[in-house]
């Protein structure tokens, strides 16, 4: 590792990923908070996570566009735009003519400016790094997204309420103009030029080839342990999405920007306990671990509703999410340990694809239904889905049995060699 960090293009990629990932979580948190506190409706906060979600789901299209431009200009240029579309939030604002509307535009198309990011910069990786050194340049990475997004998702919060949502997007602003710079220093090679004169119609070809891997993925999954397991994460994403939609008009019952700053802290840091914490868990009944946890996770995040002492509310918070990022952890560690290496970035897509659309789904009812019966009742009934998937890995004829990971005999669960 220490090597890789030697290398300066890793460096300087790495730190664009950094920066970019800070500004990502900042916009995310002003944006949310902003919707609501421009319109006071739980509806537009949910309209607002869902356009900020979605395109996420979107991200394969720019794949064949990745592998045709020049990945150097291509990353600087996205966080250029980036910049320049968040400053308008903050120019609307000092001419007076911000509103909700205008919110709800600019976040989506910030948000498919940067799925362009991360395919290129995971494109990049092999053409800076040796072979041997992809798997640690990988790992470097996700760490990277993982812990920024965690950092910054809890100070996006405390700073909407040290200065406000609208100087938020200054703030971003500046860190895209400070990845674009870094990114602009950073030398990628091209690639060879019989690998760029390939075909006149690459796209065409690129997106075929991701509908027959994409096929290839959900033949693999299907009929496997993994179509049963997939229910649990679509209630959670679910949940998640209706919490984030509502957490505005929550928090505000509770004492405002503060207190939704404070709130996310709690959650992130729940998040990031259990995902620490995973590793101790690994000789634990996957059944067990799965159906105590999210019991857990129940019963403290309703307690956290209820409670009306903000300190308590934070702590329970965080308890409740803590279960959820030891499961995360567990339930991609079974993937990894069992689904072919051949096929593990098609499978893992899939199961992540499935799953993660749930979440602008429930972020966009989630904020419907807040409007309608309250914040507080859409924030209990994921207290109520988390008991369900308890319930669920109680009663199901065969995740009920499921050991811990070491112990799974593959082929009883349909985790077929290829």
């Amino acid at each position: 590792m220490r090597a890789l960090f030697g290398n300066v293009a890793f460096r300087r990629l790495f730190a664009g990923r950094i920066i970019t990932n800070a500004g990502d979580s900042l916009y995310y948190i002003a944006a949310m908070w902003l919707a609501y506190d421009l319109s006071g409706s739980a509806i537009y906060t949910g309209l607002a996570g869902f356009l900020t979600l979605v395109p996420q789901a979107l991200q394969f299209l720019t794949g064949p566009f990745v592998d045709r431009w020049d990945l150097r200009r291509l990353l600087v240029a996205t966080q250029v735009l980036q910049g320049v579309f968040v400053l308008i939030i903050p120019f609307a604002a000092w001419k007076g003519w911000l509103s909700v509307e205008l919110v709800l535009i600019v976040m989506p198309v910030v948000a498919m400016l940067n799925q362009f990011v991360y395919p290129a910069q995971s494109a990049a990786l092999p053409r800076i790094v040796d072979d041997e050194e992809l798997v640690d340049a990988n790992s470097a990475f996700s760490f990277a997204y993982q812990g920024v997004d965690t950092a910054f998702s809890s100070l996006g919060g405390i700073l909407v309420a040290l200065v406000g949502a609208v100087s938020l997007y200054l703030i971003d602003s500046v860190t895209f103009a400070v990845t674009a710079l870094v990114f602009a220093t950073t030398r990628i090679p091209a690639v060879e030029d019989s690998e760029t004169e390939e075909s006149t119609d690459q796209v065409a070809s690129a997106l075929s080839n991701y509908v027959g891997n994409l096929r290839e993925g959900i033949e693999y999954t299907r009929g496997t342990i993994f179509v049963s397991m997939l229910v649990p994460p679509l209630v959670v994403n679910f949940a998640i999405g209706a919490t984030m939609a509502t957490l505005p008009a929550f928090a505000s019952l509770r004492g405002g920007a503060r207190t939704y700053g404070i709130l996310l802290a709690a959650i992130t840091a729940g998040l990031l306990l259990g995902a620490l914490s995973a590793s101790l868990l690994k000789r634990v009944s996957v059944q067990r671990l799965m159906a105590i946890g999210f019991l857990l996770s129940g019963i403290t995040w309703l307690g956290a509703i209820y409670v009306q002492w903000l300190p308590a509310t934070a702590l329970l918070f965080c308890l409740a999410w803590t279960p959820i990022g030891a499961t995360n952890v567990v339930f991609m560690s079974l993937i990894q340990t069992y689904v072919p290496e051949k096929l593990l970035g098609r499978v893992t897509s899939v199961i992540i694809s499935g799953s993660a659309m749930a979440e602008p789904l429930g972020s966009l009812l989630g904020g419907v239904a807040g409007e309608r019966v309250g914040s507080t009742a859409v924030i209990a009934v994921t207290g109520i889905g988390f008991l369900f998937v308890t319930l669920y890995w109680v009663i199901h004829p065969v995740l009920r049995h499921l050991p811990a990971i070491e112990k799974i005999e593959p082929t009883e669960y349909g985790l077929k060699r290829v």
